[in-house]
């Protein structure tokens, strides 16, 4: 055997390079097959450990609610719980007083007998094979949605409501944003839907929260569902806004263009695409069109990736015009003419103006075949409005003299 063939027996130090090494197609579809079973392996690990914890979770606040644990052992019970646990895991996390009074409001947000309706219908929503891999993971001994009809009229502390197996798919502080947040069940339940579909992140699930997002999706103006194959159109309708909260852009002038408009919208790319959604992705704007020998401009163009289409976006700093629905109508063909490919859907038509008439919006749309929407916007902040750098100097001199006047009152009345 050669030194080069035993070289991992060699006592001596040596660095580990890459050496002596024929790689081929076969060797790069192998790595390619172990980095797939190890992500997958890790992927699975970390479903499992967030199943368990957060079915630890219920169980410890539905124990607080069934038992009646504040009645029965006092007001100072939940503390005393975390203190024992504390005590007994020392280096677990997760077992503050605040988070024990989470669980229990956890359990009780979606413990009225009506809900368990509400969570099937969830629970049919979602990936199945997604639901099977966690009920394995947890043991396969959860018996989802099996409440007996007469259960129904028993009152909710009476009612043992088996974990949503869904929920597992979600993370504890996102749950926790969710029911703090959420004025009823019917909108935690969609956020929780989308955070599974969209894999949002903590901070993209508050920002949807923040913008309303349960209130204003589906309810664009639009011509979807006469255009759009059934299933395309519902995902259309949820990744589109009734309406775009634009407050972090800043234009000059109160009376100002759909040009001034889009340079205000564009100088963060960051912030318009959290405002648009999860899944937009900015391919440009003034995107240019020759056609003829002659130029238009696109303002907005973005790619959405769950939708796997071009949307073309029209921007218009005053109320909708019927005529703006044919100038969106020609850039969407445009766009499905010279952008889109075979693996694309049909490109979707987004005019966002200052206001609009459902009527005109609807009679506009009569005879056009391209699917479109219509939204409005708001919050745009006028430069003049904000005071100037002088005059916060003098607010803050302001503020000054008025917090020593009133120190000096609280020490006379001493």
């Amino acid at each position: 055997m050669s030194n080069k063939q035993d070289i991992h027996l060699q006592e001596d130090p040596y660095i580990v390079k890459s050496h002596d090494v024929h790689i081929d197609s076969d060797y790069a579809d192998w790595i390619a097959d172990i980095k797939h079973r190890h992500s997958s392996a890790q992927m699975k690990a970390a479903v499992k450990v967030n199943a368990e914890k957060l079915l630890f979770n219920w169980q410890l606040g539905r124990d607080l609610v069934q038992k009646k644990a504040e009645e029965r052992w006092g007001t100072g019970v939940v503390e005393q719980v975390s203190l024992d646990l504390k005590r007994e895991f020392p280096d677990a996390g997760g077992f503050s007083a605040s988070n024990l009074w989470f669980m229990k409001k956890w359990y009780l947000f979606y413990s009225d007998p009506s809900t368990q309706e509400k969570l099937y219908q969830l629970g049919r929503e979602i990936d199945d094979s997604k639901l099977k891999q966690i009920n394995t993971e947890l043991g396969g001994y959860l018996k989802l949605y099996q409440l007996g009809r007469e259960n129904f009229q028993k009152s909710s502390l009476e009612i043992n409501i088996d974990f949503p197996l869904p929920f597992a798919l979600v993370p504890w502080r996102h749950h926790v944003e969710i029911i703090t947040k959420c004025k009823s069940v019917e909108e935690a339940l969609f956020y929780i839907g989308k955070t599974i579909e969209q894999g949002l992140s903590r901070d993209a699930l508050i920002n949807c929260i923040k913008a309303n997002l349960y209130e204003h999706q589906g309810k664009i103006a639009n011509n979807f569902t006469e255009h759009l194959p059934a299933l395309q159109s519902k995902l259309v309708q949820e990744v589109l806004k009734e309406n775009y909260d634009f407050r972090f852009a800043t234009v000059e002038h109160e009376i100002y263009d759909e040009g001034e408009l889009e340079q205000a919208l564009t100088k963060n790319v960051t912030d318009l695409l959290l405002e648009m959604g999860t899944g937009f992705a900015f391919i440009g704007r003034q995107k240019e069109l020759v056609i003829g020998g002659r130029t238009r401009k696109i303002d907005l163009l973005f790619y959405h990736i769950r939708l796997r289409c071009y949307i073309v976006c029209e921007l218009k700093a005053k109320s909708f015009e019927p005529e703006y629905a044919g100038k969106l109508n020609y850039y969407v063909n445009a766009v499905d003419e010279l952008l889109k490919t075979d693996d694309d859907n049909p490109t979707i038509g987004l005019l966002v103006c200052s206001d609009m008439n459902k009527i005109d919006v609807q009679w506009s749309f009569k005879g056009i075949g391209t699917p479109m929407g219509v939204a409005t916007y708001n919050n745009v902040r006028i430069k003049d409005a904000l005071p100037s750098q002088e005059q916060l100097a003098e607010r803050m001199q302001l503020l000054r003299k008025e917090l020593q006047e009133t120190k000096r009152l609280m020490n006379k009345n001493k």
